[in-house]
C-alpha cells in the first residue's frame, strides 16, 4: 500500500477520526505506540525527502517538550510524599507527571498524523477530491487552489522586487527600524502584483467557461476504490490493538477532567 495512492478525502477523514479518538485518550502508552506505528508507516510507504520530515517533526517535538516542562513546572505541590516522584530535580505528584507525559505524547501523535497527510498528499488532488467526493462547492475549492498556487509566485516576485531595489542602489537595512521601512516598500508592489494576477486568473477561468456549476466534467477524475479502504481499516485496527495493550497492562485511561 503506497500512501500517495490513497484517495485524499479518505485519508483526511481517517486522520480526523483518529485525532478525535486520540483526543479522549489520557494514557501515555497508547499515543506512544501509535507514534511509533505512524512513523514506521510513513517512512516505509511514503516517498519524500526524510530530512524535511524530521525537520518539521523536530518543531513539534520542541512544542511537546515545552508542554511537558510547563505542566510539570506549574504542577500543584504534593501533599503526600508517597504520591510524588523525583523528575529532573523536581518533586512532582505522580498524577501531574502522568498528565504531562500524556499531553506531550498526544501532541506528537497529532503531529505524526498531520505530517503523514502533508508529505504523502498532492494538494491539487486533495482539492479535486473534496469537490468530487465530499461535494465541496467548486467556486470555493478553486479559489483555495488558486491561492495555494499563488504562494510560490509571491515568493518569486518578492525576490525580484528585492533584487530590483538592490540594482537601483537602495541601501541595505541594518537596524530593525530600517528593515521595517524596507519591507513597507515591498508591500505595495507585492499587493499590486497579487491584484493583477487575481484579475488575470478570474478572466482566464471565465473565458474557459468556469461557472462554479457542480455538473461539469473533470480532466482528472478521482475515485474511491476498495484499496483506499485499506488505509482506515489498518489505522483504526492498529489503534484498537494499542488500546487493548494499554488495558491489559493497566495503563489505559479516558479523559475524565484530569486537567
Amino acid at each position: 500500500m503506497c500512501l500517495h495512492n490513497v484517495n485524499p478525502s479518505v485519508k483526511a477523514l481517517t486522520i480526523l477520526g483518529l485525532v478525535f479518538v486520540l483526543a479522549f485518550l489520557f494514557d501515555p502508552i497508547t499515543p506512544l505506540l501509535f507514534i511509533i506505528w505512524t512513523l514506521l508507516l510513513t517512512m516505509l510507504f511514503g516517498s519524500f525527502r526524510k530530512k524535511y520530515y524530521f525537520l518539521y517533526f523536530f518543531t513539534f517535538f520542541i512544542f511537546a517538550a515545552g508542554m511537558l516542562w510547563s505542566t510539570i513546572a506549574f504542577a500543584d505541590t504534593p501533599k503526600n510524599p508517597a504520591d510524588q516522584v523525583s523528575w529532573a530535580g523536581w518533586e512532582v505528584p505522580k498524577e501531574d507527571l502522568f498528565v504531562a507525559i500524556s499531553l506531550s505524547l498526544r501532541i506528537l501523535a497529532f503531529a505524526t498524523l498531520s505530517l503523514l497527510f502533508m508529505f504523502t498528499t498532492n494538494m491539487v488532488h486533495f482539492i479535486l477530491s473534496l469537490i468530487q467526493q465530499l461535494k465541496l462547492p467548486p467556486k470555493l475549492a478553486y479559489g483555495i487552489l488558486a491561492g495555494y498556487r499563488f504562494l510560490p509566485l509571491m515568493k518569486t516576485e518578492f525576490q525580484q522586487i528585492r533584487a530590483a531595489h538592490r540594482i537601483r542602489g537602495m541601501n541595505q537595512a541594518t537596524s530593525l527600524k530600517e528593515k521595517m521601512k524596507q519591507y513597507k516598500r515591498f508591500v505595495i508592489p507585492l499587493l499590486a502584483g497579487a491584484i493583477r494576477k487575481a484579475e488575470r486568473t478570474a478572466i482566464a477561468m471565465e473565458s474557459k467557461g468556469f461557472t462554479g456549476d457542480r455538473n461539469r466534467t473533470y480532466y482528472h477524475n478521482l475515485y474511491v476504490t476498495k484499496k483506499d479502504w485499506l488505509f482506515p481499516i489498518i489505522m483504526f485496527t492498529a489503534l484498537g490493538v494499542f488500546i487493548t495493550l494499554s488495558i491489559i497492562f493497566d495503563y489505559f485511561a479516558w479523559y475524565n477532567g484530569q486537567l
